[in-house]
C-alpha cells in the first residue's frame, strides 16, 4: 500500500517509444487512503482494501516502452471510484453496484463506521474524482487530434470469488464494450481474438459491460473504448492479493505483452 500520500491523484506514464494512438486508464490499482479517512472504517477487513485491483499498474509497466501512455489513479476507490459517475447514475439499472463513494463491499460487508456526509463526498469529487477526468480527457483530445482516433483501455482486475454481482467467475478474461456501443465488431473480435491466441478464456459483456469511463468517453469511430476485467487468479493468489507471486505475475504479463504486440500491430494497420 502507497505509504505517503500522493502528489496528485494519477500517476501519468507516457509513452517512451513511437507513440501509439492507444490509451490505458487504471483507475482502481490506487491505494492511498488519508489516516482520518481510514479511521471511519468500519473493519480490519476494509482496513485491507477489498476491491483494489492489486498490482495490476505494476502488471502493465511494460505499457510505455511499446509506446502506449497510461493513466493511474493513487487514490483508493473507497475514497473515490473514478469507474464511477459522480451523480450516483446507474450504470447496470436493476443490478446492485457500487458507487462513487462506495458504503458496501461486493459482499455486501459494510465500509464505513461513520457513512460520509454529503459535503465530504462532494469534496472527494471536487479533490480526487475530476482531476483524473480532466487529464484522461486531455490525454484523449490530444490524441484524437494527434492521429485522428484513439483505443481507449479501461484496465481492470476480477476476483474470481463469488458474490452479490455474480457467481464464480470462471473465465480469464472479460471484455466490455457497453454492447457493442463502445465500440466496433472489428475491435471487439481484435481483442477477443488477441487474448485467445495466448490461451485465455474470454466472455464478451458478461458479466462486465464497462464501467463509467468505457460509456462517458466512447465515440465510435473516432474513440474506441474497451474494458478489460483479468481475473486475478491470472496473475496472483487470491487468498493473498497484498503478496505478489512473481512466478505467476511474470508468466502473466509476458501474455499480455504478447497481447499487445498482436493489438498493436493490428491496430497500426487500420
Amino acid at each position: 500500500m502507497m505509504m505517503h500520500p500522493p502528489e496528485k491523484p494519477w500517476i501519468l506514464r507516457p509513452a517512451e517509444a513511437p507513440v501509439q494512438p492507444v490509451l490505458v486508464s487504471i483507475p482502481h490499482a490506487g491505494t492511498w487512503v488519508p489516516e482520518g479517512v481510514r479511521a471511519r472504517f468500519a473493519s480490519e477487513t476494509i482496513g485491507q482494501l477489498p476491491m483494489t485491483d492489486w498490482h495490476l499498474d505494476q502488471l502493465y509497466d511494460f505499457l510505455p516502452a511499446w509506446g502506449v501512455t497510461s493513466l493511474v489513479a493513487t487514490y483508493s476507490r473507497f475514497v473515490a471510484d473514478c469507474n464511477r459517475p459522480p451523480d450516483g447514475e446507474a450504470l447496470y439499472p436493476g443490478r446492485f453496484e457500487t458507487g462513487f463513494v462506495p458504503t458496501e463491499t461486493f459482499d455486501g460487508e459494510p465500509i464505513w463506521s461513520i457513512p460520509p456526509d454529503p459535503a465530504w463526498i462532494a469534496a472527494q469529487q471536487q479533490a480526487v474524482w475530476l482531476p483524473y477526468h480532466d487529464r484522461l480527457h486531455a490525454l484523449i483530445h490530444e490524441w484524437r487530434l494527434r492521429f485522428g482516433r484513439v483505443c481507449l483501455i479501461d484496465a481492470h482486475s476480477v476476483s474470481s470469488a463469488p458474490n452479490r454481482i455474480t457467481p464464480r467467475l470462471e473465465a480469464d478474461i472479460y471484455l466490455g464494450d457497453r454492447d457493442g456501443l463502445s465500440a466496433s465488431l472489428g475491435m471487439r473480435e481484435l481483442f477477443k481474438n488477441a487474448f485467445e491466441a495466448e490461451g485465455f478464456r474470454v466472455s464478451i459483456n458478461h458479466p462486465y459491460k464497462g464501467g463509467y469511463i468505457t460509456h462517458h468517453y466512447a465515440c465510435p469511430p473516432e474513440v474506441m473504448a474497451v474494458q478489460i476485467e483479468m481475473a486475478e487468479r491470472v496473475y496472483l493468489h487470491e487468498d493473498r492479493p497484498h503478496d505478489r507471486d512473481d512466478r505467476r505475475w511474470q508468466q502473466a504479463q509476458d501474455r499480455l505483452i504478447r497481447v499487445f504486440a498482436h493489438l498493436l500491430s493490428e491496430l497500426g494497420r487500420t
